[in-house]
């Protein structure tokens, strides 16, 4: 092992020369001094790369607000599914309420970290497995299979019929406190398994869900059991009376979302592609549908995707946004920002090493709509439906540019019977990654 080599002074002397020597150093330190970094590096013509006009524009509802929350996956997830409704009944405005699933998943996802406790409990806290349960606790974020757990076990209601409460468009304190509560039931549960006093175990953990339901109930709202279903068309308000949940949903969207199969794009050398992957310790709702991955290149990704969308179809995705966006504009774009440039730092990463380097994951889910195709059919940008409410962008409508969406686009669901031949590669029994792998990270 080489030795370590501090810093010199000479070394200092020779830094603050090449410093005071490079005009474009002290020029950006004149810029830098009043005005954030991403405005001084801002490319004007990363902006008109990505104007909003697309061959393919799928026509679909006003975009949704989040707020405070990350609960983009659920947003996303949501907003797919509504637009078969709204096809159907011929409607212009409508929501499915994100409070019903994100209530459902907060339920769930306690019930799953405690069984996690349990599992671990021979383990010592400071295990990596052991302390990625602690750590992660009960958040905003998940992924598309966690969203199709929770909507085949609970479906989904109406916005009217569960609307969102302070508490669900602002859920940093309520998560904090949960996590709080959760953390004090697994030192209980530790402690008990320690004593071999296993017998006590399950009533403990049916004691601390009780509580959390309850506490949840404050927050949400109790879900509703049964509801009707009222809507406007041009004919008027329409009134569907007597649903549970459960039967709208089957009655609306039926199979839909369990015959979808979660596509990604990982060129990394531990995941070769058309492969099939799972991971440990990513889930919400305990023998729900567990999270299932299909890794191809990325010219297979895009093209099952352009199908779906001349199809007619919005599709579900997920990618990195802290990238070389511009919010207020509403694009993401490679050239959007020259930081080299304003910097004098390397900033090159390939997809690859941004994945091994922990760069880059994806940490945002929203719904392609639309794709600009050029004279070869090859994409040149995509239109993006966000949940960061209209205030920003095209009425909150987005565009990425097709290289931003090469470097920072990981995962897609897609219809598995527009896979074709590859379906059969479903049938391959999953490679479990670790808890902490770049693509177990969660959409918020």
């Amino acid at each position: 092992m080489a030795t370590p080599t501090p810093i010199t002074e000479e070394m200092l002397s020779s830094f603050s020369q090449s410093y005071q020597s490079d005009s474009l150093r002290r020029l950006a330190a004149c810029a830098l001094s009043k005005t954030d970094l991403a405005d001084v590096a801002y490319a004007a013509a990363g902006r008109t790369a990505v104007p909003q006009k697309f061959t393919i524009d799928l026509k679909t509802l006003p975009v949704t607000n989040q707020k405070k929350t990350g609960r983009c996956w659920l947003f996303a997830s949501l907003n797919v599914l509504r637009e078969k409704i709204a096809q159907e009944k011929g409607l212009q405005n409508f929501e499915l309420s994100q409070s019903y699933a994100a209530f459902w998943d907060k339920f769930e996802r306690c019930n799953y970290f405690l069984e996690g406790i349990i599992e671990t409990a021979d383990k010592p806290t400071d295990d990596r497995v052991v302390a990625h349960i602690l750590n992660v606790g009960v958040h905003d974020g998940g992924q598309w299979d966690m969203f199709v757990a929770l909507v085949e076990k609970y479906g989904v209601v109406p916005k009217d019929a569960m609307p969102e409460t302070a508490q669900s468009s602002c859920s940093a304190s309520m998560n904090r406190i949960l996590n709080q509560a959760l953390k004090h039931a697994a030192v209980q549960l530790r402690k008990m398994i320690a004593a071999g006093e296993a017998e006590k175990v399950q009533a403990y953990k049916a004691s601390v869900l009780g509580k959390a339901y309850s506490f949840l109930c404050s927050c949400y709202g109790e879900p509703p059991r049964r509801f009707d279903f009222e809507y406007v068309t041009e004919d008027g308000c329409q009134v569907e009376k007597g649903y549970t949940p459960q039967s709208f949903y089957e009655k609306y969207i039926g199979s839909f979302a369990r015959d979808t199969i979660s596509i990604i794009n990982a060129p990394t050398a531990d995941k070769p592609y058309y492969r099939t992957y799972t991971v440990s310790q990513l889930g919400n709702v305990v023998g729900g549908r567990a999270v299932k991955y299909l890794n191809l290149p990325m010219s297979e990704f895009k093209e099952l995707i352009i199908g779906e969308l001349k199809a007619g179809n919005p599709v579900w995705f997920g990618s990195d946004v802290g990238k070389a966006g511009d919010r207020k504009n509403g694009f993401w774009d490679t050239g959007a920002f020259d930081y080299p440039l304003v910097t004098g730092l390397d900033l090159e990463m390939s997809k690859t090493d941004a994945l091994d380097y922990w760069f880059s994951a994806m940490n945002h889910a929203m719904v392609i709509t639309g794709v600009n195709l050029d004279e070869n059919g090859m994409p040149t940008r995509w239109k993006i439906e966000n949940s960061w409410g209209d205030e920003n962008g095209d009425k909150g409508y987005y565009a990425c540019s097709d290289a931003w969406f090469d470097l920072y686009v990981y995962q897609a669901v897609v219809p598995v019977a527009s896979l074709g031949d590859k379906a059969s590669l479903l049938e391959q029994e999953p490679i479990v990654l670790a808890p902490w792998d770049p693509m177990g990270s969660l959409a918020d």
